[in-house]
Formats: structure tokens, C-alpha cells, sequence
């Protein structure tokens, strides 16, 4: 029992490494792909009048519209994918954590077998479910028969150390579930600044075009605010996503949380009554 520690460490710095080169992979090709789409498929001659990219857009052409918003498209495309990309990632891992069943039903399974003494049928339980929650109980559930096989500790030490055992474990399961949402957190402020950036950038670029052009064109300048209101949409649109997804994950981390700390807390209460 005293190198499983060890090695549940090695395995949890292995994946962490895994998942450093996962997110920075990630944010690179996200913004390979948003510069290709807006390069080649918003930026196809087709999309624009006598097949010149340089022309205005073919009426009605959206495509050709984003197209001229700036370069500031494919770096709202990267960001609005990388949105897309880490939810997946974060929904598969959180989904892994939770096991294959029920939490909830698993958490009240656990309790029922805590409280009749039938712990190795609760170690059982906890192979069966896997993930996160239940691995955390199992070592809390261990560590209880590691103590009651051991007459030279009390009661007092036998909980703080079954208590220890589980928080140890905690600390190696739970940070594997944040990883990556700091990202989506960033992706949240950064999405509105960026397309507030293309805005502000296109606006410029619109009235420099009028300054320049001699005689005032109102076409031509409801063409280019609209051009650069397309960055605000796209930041907004990513900011918003990623405010929803990063919010269902937390909550979802936090019910993962409490299942732990409420079976955890049973452990340590029900050896407490049954070593008076």
C-alpha cells in the first residue's frame, strides 16, 4: 500500500503532461484551420464579383462579406473552434470521471453497503462504477481496512488518517477534471475583445476608404460598418458559447465534488461509530 501513492502520482503527472501537449496542439491547429477556412473557402474568387477577391461580394454572399471583415476573422474562427474543441475535450473527461453509472445511485449504494460493514462489497461497487468519484472512495475504503487490521491506532487517529487517505486522493482525481476550463475562462474575455478589435479596426479601415475616395459613398460605408460588425458577432457569439459551456462543466465538477465529500464523510463517520 505505501507505493500506491507513487504510483498514482506518476500516472497523474503522465497524463497532465499528456494533456499540456493536448491544449497546446489544440489552440495551434484551431488557428491553422480558421486561417485556411477564411483564406480558401471565405475567400474562394467564387464568392465575389468577377471571381477577384479584391471586388465586393456577390449580392447575398455571407462567405465574401466575413471575407473582407479583416484579418481578424481567421483569429476569431481559431478561438471559436478551440470553444468547440475543449468542450468536447472537458465533456469526455468529466463523463470518465462520473464512471459508468449513476452518481448519485452510486453514492447511495456505497452508503448502504458503509452502513451494513459489507466494505470489500463497497470496494466491489467502486470497481465496478470506475471513474474519478469512485476511485477516490475506494482508496478512503482501503485505507478503513487498512485501520481496523491495525489495534495500535485509536479511533481518533484511525478517522483522521482514513480522512487524510481520501483528501490525498481528491487532490490527485479532481484537478485532471479543471484542467483546460482556465482556457475557457480566457476564451470568454478574449472572444469579445478580439471581435471588438475587428470592429474597431474595420471601422478605420472604412472611413479611411470614404476620406480618401473623394465624395461620400453611403453604400459603401453601410458595407464596411456592417464588414466589421461581423468580428463583433463572431466575438460575442464566442464569448456566449464558452460562457455556457464553462459553466455546465463547473457545475457539473462541483456535483462530482460533493458525491466524494458526502461518501467520504460516511466512511469516516461509520467507523467512528462502529470503533467506540
Amino acid at each position: 500500500m505505501a507505493n500506491a501513492p507513487k504510483t498514482s502520482t506518476i500516472k497523474k503527472e503522465k497524463s497532465n503532461s499528456t494533456s499540456n501537449v493536448f491544449a497546446s496542439l489544440a489552440i495551434i491547429i484551431c488557428f491553422i484551420i480558421g486561417a485556411l477556412v477564411w483564406r480558401y473557402i471565405m475567400g474562394d474568387p467564387n464568392n465575389f464579383v468577377d471571381g477577384n477577391p479584391e471586388n465586393r461580394p456577390v449580392e447575398g454572399n455571407y462567405l465574401g462579406m466575413v471575407y473582407h471583415a479583416g484579418y481578424v476573422v481567421p483569429v476569431l474562427l481559431g478561438l471559436f473552434l478551440m470553444v468547440w474543441v475543449f468542450a468536447i475535450e472537458r465533456f469526455i473527461v468529466i463523463s470518465r470521471a462520473s464512471g459508468k453509472g449513476n452518481v448519485g445511485n452510486f453514492v447511495r449504494k456505497i452508503q448502504s453497503l458503509i452502513g451494513g460493514g459489507n466494505i470489500d462489497s463497497a470496494i466491489s461497487e467502486c470497481d465496478k462504477q470506475q471513474g474519478s468519484v469512485a476511485n477516490v472512495i475506494k482508496a478512503g475504503l482501503l485505507k478503513y481496512k487498512d485501520v481496523s487490521a491495525n489495534p495500535a491506532l485509536d479511533t481518533e487517529q484511525a478517522t483522521v488518517a482514513i480522512q487524510k487517505e481520501i483528501e490525498e486522493a481528491t487532490a490527485l482525481e479532481m484537478p485532471m477534471l479543471e484542467k483546460n476550463l482556465t482556457i475557457m475562462a480566457t476564451l470568454v474575455s478574449i472572444g469579445t475583445l478580439t471581435g471588438l478589435l475587428g470592429t474597431v479596426t474595420g471601422m478605420i479601415k472604412a472611413f479611411s476608404a470614404l476620406a480618401t475616395g473623394g465624395a461620400p459613398d453611403s453604400a459603401q460605408l453601410a458595407n464596411g460598418i456592417s464588414e466589421a460588425l461581423i468580428n463583433t458577432a463572431t466575438g460575442i457569439a464566442t464569448s456566449a458559447i464558452a460562457i455556457v459551456f464553462y459553466n455546465i462543466f463547473t457545475s457539473k465538477i462541483d456535483t462530482l465534488t460533493y458525491s466524494i465529500d458526502e461518501a467520504g464523510f460516511s466512511i469516516v463517520q461509520t467507523y467512528a461509530a462502529s470503533h467506540k
